[in-house]
């Protein structure tokens, strides 16, 4: 369970949503001693991980900077990263990173060390308080989902959820295209695309 990724009174009322969704009452406080609720938060931590995991325009960041430090020459991975890769495009490109023991591992020369600043696409794991609302909705009502199917085992009241839940990933992927500002023409990072807008020729 990740307590520090989530803002208490946040945390408090996704638990309730969960806990009204499967029919239990609501708390007035999160109480770890008691089994149900810290089931409850140790369900919110694992699908708000899981949603992040997957990489949203909110929490992910391409050509991040990596910069080996000490007398190794290695570069550690900072706790709040879900994943990372190799940025595409960059002239560096005799490496196959890795994660191992929370560094970043080169699988061509089998070693720890760099020689050189290396560029990653980054998916970071944000504080539950900051992400956007319509992945929190969406991570209650999943979270809904599993605490129905695991606590009571109700299998009518799961399913009755899971359409609550494919409403929000829609939501979600309505964000996602929308602040993403995605083309199939693919333009490289830093650049935009403006689609040919027929009141342009006639205002000539």
């Amino acid at each position: 369970m990740q307590e520090t990724t989530f803002d208490t009174d946040t945390l408090l009322a996704t638990v309730n949503a969960v806990l009204g969704a499967i029919g239990q009452s609501p708390v007035q406080r999160l109480e770890y001693k008691n089994p149900e609720i810290s089931y409850v938060v140790n369900i919110i931590s694992e699908v708000n991980s899981d949603v992040q995991n997957e990489g949203w325009v909110f929490n992910r960041e391409e050509n991040v900077q990596f910069t080996p430090s000490g007398t190794k020459q290695e570069i550690f991975i900072p706790p709040n990263v879900l994943r990372l890769d190799i940025s595409q495009g960059q002239i560096y490109r005799t490496t196959d990173v890795v994660r191992r023991s929370a560094k970043l591992y080169d699988k061509m020369t089998h070693s720890f060390r760099f020689t050189q600043p290396v560029l990653c696409d980054v998916v970071y794991l944000l504080p539950f308080a900051d992400i956007p609302n319509v992945f929190k909705r969406y991570i209650t009502h999943r979270a809904s989902v599993r605490a129905a199917a695991q606590m009571v085992a109700n299998p009518q009241l799961a399913q009755l959820l899971a359409s609550q839940e494919a409403y929000s990933r829609a939501a979600c992927m309505e964000y996602e295209c929308n602040q993403g500002d995605y083309t199939f023409f693919g333009t490289p990072d830093g650049t935009s695309y403006r689609s040919y807008q027929p009141y342009r020729a006639l205002a000539r």
